[in-house]
């Protein structure tokens, strides 16, 4: 049989339609493909809150010990209650970050008015500070206004301490908060010991006590001093705060005669029992709930304590009994009869 050639042109021709209807669904691309990307949806930032902050300014030249006792009381309070705490020595318009909250501020002032004027959301609390007044944020240790109980309880341990209770005070002249004080320290002596009978007779009765006029030079104080110890034979001594200077002191404490006082001397002499003073600690410590609530503006009121004691002087057995008597005192167990 003979076989037909095959037609070349038909064949392509049928190839070429075949392919065409194949891709006939297909899309036509031309150049380069794009790809496609599945969008990302970044999280909202959120920003983070700040923890409250509280400083306590100290100043530099605060005794170790000192320093410490008020490091710890601020800083355990902050831990109670969530804070961030830092000590400096100075503040500055720059520190008062947003954060912010509570300032306790000891002498030198640190410009506590326009501190306060500046964050008016921060809380300051001034210790000492002369020149501060409480109102608005800034609120006050409140100055010792309990003079006639410091003055029982000097009287009382004068007596505690001295042989024939033979005790003394030096007062500013013509000051009526010092005569009260004078008539507290009289009762004290007598809360301890009645009638105070002395083993060796002197003519005179104690507390025996010497005024300093207000105008009096400072340079004389020891003139005053020597009247009560050289010639009623005083042998504990209780300073009125305003009569306190260190010339004075200084100068008793070179003579062998014990003093009492109301304020801290800086550098304790020879004779010094003890302080009696506001206790800062507990100050701070019952204020603090108001301070941290945005409360301010008050005078805060604080118990006494006692300080700068000198144990061969007050053993720890005597200054049991003379904290009791302070308790009693501020319990109002104890009356000061201190009214003339």
């Amino acid at each position: 049989m003979r076989l037909r050639p095959i037609n070349l042109f038909a064949v392509f021709t049928i190839l070429a339609i075949i392919l065409t209807a194949c891709g006939a669904n297909e899309p036509v691309v031309t150049g380069t493909p794009v790809p496609t990307e599945t969008p990302i949806i970044l999280p909202t930032p959120t920003s983070t809150p700040t923890v409250p902050l509280a400083i306590l300014v100290l100043p530099a030249d605060m005794d170790v010990a000192t320093s410490d006792l008020y490091q710890k009381t601020v800083y355990d309070l902050t831990q109670a209650s969530g804070l961030r705490f830092q000590v400096r020595n100075t503040l500055t318009p720059s520190d008062l970050e947003p954060g912010l909250k509570v300032v306790i501020a000891f002498p030198p002032d640190p410009g506590i008015a326009a501190l306060a004027a500046a964050a008016p959301q921060v809380q300051f609390l001034s210790i000492n500070i002369s020149g501060i007044t409480p109102g608005g944020n800034i609120s006050v240790l409140g100055g010792n206004s309990q003079s006639e109980i410091a003055g029982f309880l000097a009287g009382y341990t004068a007596a505690l301490i001295t042989d024939d209770y033979r005790i003394g005070m030096i007062i500013p002249k013509d000051n009526p908060d010092a005569i009260r004080a004078l008539n507290a320290y009289a009762n004290g002596r007598a809360y301890y010991c009645g009638l105070c009978r002395p083993f060796y007779y002197l003519p005179w009765s104690f507390p025996q006590y010497i005024e300093i006029p207000a105008d009096q030079d400072k340079e004389t104080y020891d003139s005053f001093a020597d009247i009560l110890m050289l010639q009623y034979k005083v042998g504990t001594i209780y300073l009125y705060p305003d009569i306190a200077i260190p010339e004075l002191y200084n100068y008793i404490g070179t003579t062998g005669v014990y003093m009492i006082g109301t304020v801290s001397p800086e550098q304790r002499p020879a004779g010094w029992v003890m302080t009696i003073q506001p206790d800062i600690v507990k100050a701070i410590q019952s204020v603090w709930p108001q301070l941290l609530a945005g409360q301010g503006g008050i005078t805060v009121q604080s118990p006494l304590g006692l300080s700068d004691i000198d144990p061969s002087l007050l053993s720890p057995g005597k200054q049991r009994l003379v904290q009791q008597v302070l308790d009693d005192l501020q319990a109002g167990r104890i009356n000061t009869g201190a009214a003339p």
